[in-house]
């Protein structure tokens, strides 16, 4: 009798555990509407048998927000209910990111929104001027100022709607308001899939699938060249490799566009002209690193790139030379802080970008929770050249004792801004004289930037060491993704460094006290008449050693940059 009374409660416990388990007719909270959710179906789709992907949801919201010019709140409960998640977990996701405008029901989306770049080099070249005439002279359109635009070169950089102008003006923004529903900008002459392989591409890609060109023999090449992660961190590209393809498969791999660092346009520029040598260096790494699966998470402000890669995605996808992984390729919505890896993977899974703790490394526990080959473009962009050319031929690059090749976005007052491929080691004052023409006209070299926004601030006394790893840090900076930006006589270093916290207080991610409070704090007392040194020493300290991920580790550089090279700018301070 007591056995059939245990058995009996068993099974009533097993048929409650099963019932809680179904999900719900109907989620709790605020429902939708049969209107809504019929607009959101008509444009996400009706679900598959298994029900939308979780991962997916910030593509989703992409198509409403771009449709309707905004994110509605009852488009945002019935999203929710299409994908059966809770609406609070929708809307946290959404209102992180900066590209998404959440909007009351009875509200009125702007038309359009036009965006102005007021990051350090488009400052330099008059950006907050412009906003405040586009301000007064489009009354009926949203203007608004943003982070850095990726690009530079073109400052001061705008961006209507999703179309991008260059050297803007009022009259080429007014221009460009009014003929955004009609007139496009063209897509960049790329090297396109045809042609591409008329010259010899993916041959490569096919003799490492084939095993023609053995997979050892590839890393090698990398280990010997000396190829370096481009996206700031530096890790050696080849040992990445063999970390990752040692871990238990399935193995994933996921590629960083987001190049969200103020100063930096170089993965763009390559981009926009040969997009195939970037997808055969995705190929071999797949291959040699045995990814089965790839997710390429390009920015949001790159429009034209994103139309471009993706017709020339679905070229080779049709034609392929040899046998493909999963390639997908993910828009981001406007938050720098998805440049940082782990961050970036949160984003990927359709999550706000919050950097995850480590360890794990994300080459153990990365995408999905597996295995993962994180690179940076530029580095994939390398991988056919290197293998064609051989290692010894990059590596007898390089200038001061370094080797190799190196792509510098240079912006700010020089006479040839751009992307400026030059011998790693070469000294910023080389670099200016050789590559750019020059100082612009009426400028002498002040001070310049040697890293992006994180990398710290230099005099022009210190213009003549090489720039490339770990030569800067004995000077309080790194050189990141080799973005330069160049100050003139007239500029002052404590303003630019302003800037950029400005900058890193907006893009914190907010989940680690020091980096949130610290950078917001730092502002405020970085735009005083004189700097209180000690409190902004001890910030630095405390975001330096305390912050989770390189935001905020790195965000003090250019004070105490300041306060060692700049001391006449600031005051308070013997």
């Amino acid at each position: 009798m007591q056995t059939d009374s245990i058995s009996e409660t068993r099974i009533g416990l097993n048929a409650l555990r099963d019932q809680l388990r179904k999900p719900r007719s109907q989620l709790k909270g605020r429902q939708t509407t049969p209107e809504a959710r019929a607009e959101v179906q008509g444009l996400i789709g009706l679900p598959p048998l298994d029900g939308h992907r979780r991962d997916l949801l910030i593509e989703h919201l992409h198509v409403l927000n771009d449709h309707f010019h905004g994110l509605f709140e009852r488009h945002i409960v019935a999203l929710a209910a299409e994908m059966r998640l809770p609406v609070v977990e929708v809307f946290e996701v959404a209102s992180f990111y900066h590209h998404f405008d959440i909007l009351k029901d009875d509200e009125v989306a702007p038309s359009i929104t036009v965006r102005v770049c007021d990051s350090l080099s488009c400052t330099l070249a008059g950006s907050n001027a412009l906003l405040r005439q586009l301000q007064n002279e489009l009354l009926n359109v949203k203007v608004v100022p943003v982070p850095c635009l990726g690009r530079c070169e073109q400052a001061p950089a705008v961006q209507v709607g999703q179309q991008a102008v260059a050297q803007a003006t009022v009259a080429a923004v007014t221009q460009r308001v009014t003929a955004q529903q009609t007139a496009p900008n063209p897509l960049p002459e790329a090297i396109r899939f045809d042609a591409y392989q008329r010259a010899g591409g993916y041959q490569l890609a096919l003799q490492v699938a084939a095993g023609l060109k053995h997979h050892e023999s590839v890393i090698q090449c990398l280990e010997s060249s000396g190829l370096r992660g481009l996206g700031g961190a530096g890790f050696p590209a080849g040992r990445k490799w063999r970390i990752v393809r040692s871990q238990p498969g399935p193995r994933l791999m996921a590629v960083n566009i987001d190049e969200g660092e103020p100063g930096t346009f170089k993965d763009r520029t390559c981009l926009e002209a040969d997009p195939h040598r970037f997808l055969e260096g995705v190929l071999i790494a797949a291959s040699v690193v045995g990814c089965e699966a790839v997710y390429i998470y390009l920015r949001d402000e790159y429009h034209e790139a994103r139309v471009l890669l993706t017709e020339e995605l679905a070229a080779l996808k049709l034609n392929p030379p040899c046998a493909l992984p999963r390639i997908e390729l993910r828009r981001g919505a406007g938050a720098y802080i998805c440049g940082e890896e782990s961050a970036m993977i949160e984003s990927i899974e359709g999550k706000r970008g919050e950097p995850r703790l480590r360890p794990p490394y994300i080459a153990e526990v990365g995408l999905f929770g597996r295995p993962t080959l994180e690179h940076n473009f530029e580095t994939l962009f390398w991988i056919r050249e290197l293998l064609e050319q051989g290692a010894d031929s990059f590596a007898a690059h390089g200038r001061h004792g370094r080797q190799g090749l190196r792509r510098f976005s240079v912006s700010g007052r020089v006479s040839q801004p751009g992307v400026k491929l030059a011998p790693a080691g070469i000294t910023l004052r080389e670099l200016v004289d050789e590559y750019c023409g020059g100082m612009a006209e009426g400028q002498t070299l002040y001070a310049y930037l040697p890293g992006g926004a994180s990398g710290g601030i230099l005099p022009a006394r210190l213009a003549d060491v090489p720039l490339d790893f770990d030569t800067l840090q004995p000077h309080g900076c790194f050189i990141g993704s080799a973005a330069v930006m160049v100050l003139g006589q007239d500029d002052s270093a404590r303003e630019a460094a302003l800037n950029v916290m400005k900058f890193f207080a907006h893009e914190s991610c907010g989940q680690c006290t020091p980096c949130r409070v610290g950078t917001d704090k730092a502002a405020q007392l970085m735009a005083a008449q004189a700097w209180d040194a000690d409190t902004l020493q001890d910030l630095a300290q405390v975001m330096g050693d305390a912050s989770i991920c390189g935001l905020g580790q790195a965000a003090p550089n250019p004070i105490r940059c300041v306060l060692d090279y700049f001391q006449h700018e600031v005051g308070g301070r013997a």
